[in-house]
């Protein structure tokens, strides 16, 4: 089994906010495979996806950033995962707008929602895709939480679409591969 967990902040308000890229990404997903079920679960809407191979849930929690880490311990101890089967999804400030990093781990990079899961996990020892929104020159916080334009959604799009085919080849040929076909 696969986790992949998109990170974002729950309700409409922050629905098209930049810092909702990861729960879009996984609607992307959700679009293509369908999802089995959904329910909320572990502080999260938590579905599993019609994989042809192998089972994929996807997360997103609903604790809001900071405490994104509450959400994906919970559910990589009940579901007893290997660090190697969850992979992480979430904006970086530190990227120019859509360009997507995928890395097999590393550190938070100052990303609050990425800070609560390593410091919860214990590790950094997880794979994780970035997309860029790159750095506000006023304050960063309306920035993550600010709405989008529509000349810059056009390029999250194509940056939402890339995140979701490389989750695909993470799913199926692994962090080293997908890290060798799509950075």
């Amino acid at each position: 089994m696969k986790l992949i967990v998109g990170l974002g902040n729950p309700g409409a308000r922050y629905a098209a906010s930049r810092h909702n890229l990861g729960f879009q990404v996984l609607d992307r997903l959700a679009a293509r495979y369908g999802l089995e079920r959904e329910q909320k679960r572990f502080d999260a809407w938590l579905g599993s996806l019609r994989w042809p191979v192998e089972k994929v849930l996807l997360a997103k929690p609903q604790t809001y950033m900071n405490l994104s880490g509450r959400a994906v311990q919970q559910m990589v101890r009940w579901h007893k995962l290997a660090l190697g089967d969850l992979i992480v999804v979430y904006d970086d400030l530190d990227l120019p707008p859509g360009q997507v990093r995928i890395r097999a781990q590393g550190s938070a990079g100052g990303h609050k929602g990425m800070i609560s899961i390593i410091e919860c996990l214990g590790s950094q020892d997880f794979a994780r895709v970035r997309i860029g929104i790159g750095r506000p020159m006023h304050d960063t916080v309306d920035w993550v939480l600010g709405s989008v334009s529509a000349e810059e959604q056009k390029i999250f799009n194509q940056s939402l679409d890339h995140a979701a085919n490389a989750l695909e080849c993470w799913v199926k040929k692994g962090i080293a591969a997908t890290m060798n076909e799509y950075n």
